[in-house]
């Protein structure tokens, strides 16, 4: 059974805070891999200024290579629109992997305007990376209130795929401060250099054939 992470974002474009963090959270928890779930559009992000999907999905295979980092559009060949539906999929899709959700200090702050915020809780283990200027705000947000009972110590953090969910850690390292809106600005033309359709880095077929097909 594999122990897999999974990053979602726009990752536009992605950098490389996004592999630090990430390779940070394999060593923390033990994986064995993170996958990159590059949304097709996020609901709590304004469409302006965002590369197309495909733009996006390159600069995250380019920024993964040489690491144990699977860059995927999965969640719009799963046509989902919300992290909940995406996540249940996955979970039915791979029953013979474990699944961690690892989001960002700065989602945990805003996790209470998810769709079904507390469902997405009990179908994984949940893992909070540190990120400057938000840490603060993610303890005091009102999704926290909840999640706090929840809560593992981080020197658990190994564990995670033992836990009953709902389960929580919060992870601390030293962050990369590199950040996709200072990318924009200084390149706003970034996505013409990924601007050729590509194919998707290769997730394993669902194992059972009673998975959903597409």
């Amino acid at each position: 059974m594999r122990r897999i992470g999974l990053l979602g974002g726009s990752f536009n474009p992605a950098h490389r805070g996004h592999r630090h963090v990430t390779l940070e959270a394999i060593r923390l928890l033990a994986l064995d891999e993170v996958w990159w779930l590059v949304s097709p559009g996020n609901p709590l992000k304004p469409r302006a200024g965002m590369a197309p999907l495909a733009a996006r999905l390159a600069s995250a295979r380019a920024m993964a290579r040489r690491a144990p980092i699977k860059a995927t559009d999965l969640e719009a060949r799963l046509r989902t629109r919300y992290t909940v539906d995406t996540l249940r999929r996955i979970v039915q899709r791979y029953p013979r992997n474990r699944f961690i959700w690892i989001m960002g200090a700065d989602n945990l702050a805003q996790f209470h305007a998810w769709r079904q915020w507390r469902t997405i809780a009990r179908t994984m283990p949940i893992a909070v990376l540190t990120r400057p200027g938000y840490d603060d705000d993610a303890l005091a947000a009102p999704a926290m209130g909840w999640l706090r009972r929840y809560r593992r110590p981080a020197r658990q953090a190994t564990n995670w795929a033992e836990w009953s969910v709902p389960a929580l850690v919060l992870l601390r390292f030293r962050p990369d401060r590199t950040s996709a809106t200072q990318l924009r600005a200084v390149d706003p033309d970034w996505h013409v250099r990924f601007a050729d359709p590509i194919s998707v880095t290769s997730i394993p077929a669902a194992s059972s054939s009673r998975q959903p097909q597409e």
